[in-house]
């Protein structure tokens, strides 16, 4: 009779035990989920906001780097915009020695396979800031052990190039100055930060580069 309690008890352990690890596998899952669209959308509004006259446009500190302008008459033209969900490039860095696709949109579906290309900034090497955005899950995170000088290399079918970081930045997540036009041809790679933060993250960690070199 004591032997069938304890078989009994020892069931009733194992059930509870597995309803737990359920429990926390559904709330990991839904916490990643909650995760990615928050970042995703949090984008969107940045850049309508901006469009439509709200946002805040701050002046960005500028540090020395050797920028190379393109004339107007070898002007960066990409002869076909990339769809939707099309991968159309990669972004190389050096330090990190990290290769990573470039997929035109930042939805949900996009932004698995890569880094997201904002759709409504230039494309890259184009006057203007092409903003890239990524998981700091993923992608992204180890995006922190960047510092000031160092390369981002990108290769699209139109050519290949290389942006030197020259600006860090930490924002709140409704900031509203990390898309703007800018004068020269600029990348802007944004994440959410803190990188480690469980749950929401409440900032984005932004670095800005400026072209380099065109090939």
């Amino acid at each position: 009779m004591n032997k069938r309690l304890k078989v009994r008890n020892e069931l009733s352990i194992s059930t509870i035990l597995s309803l737990v690890l359920i429990a926390l596998g559904i709330g990991i899952t839904g916490w990643s989920f909650i995760n990615i669209q928050e970042q995703t959308q949090s984008l969107s509004n940045v850049y309508q906001s901006y469009y439509q006259g709200t946002a805040t446009v701050v002046e960005i500190p500028e540090i020395p780097s050797v920028v190379v302008s393109i004339p107007e008459n070898q002007a960066v033209v990409y002869e076909e915009y990339p769809s939707q969900g099309d991968i159309f490039g990669n972004l190389w860095i050096p330090v990190l020695n990290q290769n990573i696709p470039i997929v035109e949109g930042t939805g949900n579906e996009e932004l698995k396979k890569g880094a997201g290309h904002f759709i409504d900034s230039v494309l890259p090497g184009v006057k203007d800031n092409c903003v890239i955005s990524g998981h700091r899950e993923t992608v992204f995170k180890n995006l922190g052990l960047l510092k000031i000088g160092d390369q981002l290399i990108i290769e699209t079918s139109t050519g290949i190039f290389t942006y030197e970081i020259n600006h860090i930045r930490i924002v709140d997540k409704d900031d509203r100055t990390v898309i703007v036009p800018t004068a020269l041809a600029t990348l802007t790679l944004t994440t959410c930060y803190p990188f480690n933060y469980i749950g929401a993250a409440p900032d984005r960690y932004i670095l800005i580069g400026e072209l380099v070199t065109s090939r």
